[in-house]
Parts: structure tokens; sequence; C-alpha cells
């Protein structure tokens, strides 16, 4: 039986230690002195490193974080959770790009932009 591995999350960006200090803020994390990552203070999470790349970001993201701060929660009570954290992340940094709204099989979420226009979403 395979056991699981530790893995990182690496995003690719232009200023390692301002997209490092948001996602730690979002997040709950910390950064690491190095600056260019963050980690979880209670060890559970995937440790973040942001690497400096000299290209810009040109297309939509392949891959994109979900930041869960709707777990358990729906309708009108789950909405009201997500805009919330969306004023909080806004207020930080972030773009605010779309509602999705909830249909037959999934619950709303918000589309959004870290400090660099990497898409994550709030669900």
């Amino acid at each position: 039986m395979t056991s699981v591995r530790e893995f990182q999350v690496t995003v690719d960006c232009a200023d390692p230690q301002r997209v490092a200090r948001f996602w730690a803020d979002v997040l709950g994390y910390t950064v690491q002195e190095s600056g260019t990552s963050c980690v979880d203070p209670n060890d559970v999470g995937p440790r973040l490193y942001f690497q400096q790349v000299p290209e810009g970001k040109v297309v939509k993201n392949r891959v994109h974080l979900d930041v869960r701060v709707g777990i358990g929660l729906v309708g009108a009570e789950r909405l009201d959770a997500l805009e919330a954290e969306c004023a909080r992340l806004v207020a930080i940094g972030a773009t605010r790009v779309r509602l999705l709204p909830a249909d037959d099989d999934e619950e709303s979420c918000i589309v959004m932009q870290d400090v660099e226009g990497n898409e994550f979403c709030l669900d």
C-alpha cells in the first residue's frame, strides 16, 4: 500500500513576497523566513511556495485553489458567508470576478483573483 506523500503547491508569479503575504492572510498561514512561502501554523494544510518567473500571466489557470468558507452551508446562509469572506479578501487586494449561482447540482461559489490575477474560488 502506498503511503500519502507530503506535497506543496507552487505558484508562478512576479512578486513572490507580495503573493505569499496575500495568501498567508487569506488562509491564516505564516510567511516563512524566506518570504516566498507560507505554511499552515497547525501543520495540516500544504506549504505554498511562490516562485518568481519572468513571464506574466497570460491565460486562465489550469489549477486553482478553492478556499472553503461555506462548508455545510446552503442557500442564503452559504451566500452570506461567501459574501462576507469576499469583502474581507477584496480589502486585502483580491478582485471579485463573478458569482456562480447555485443550480441543481452545485451550491454557489464566488470566482476571485489574487493580487497577481491568479484565479481562485470561494467555495
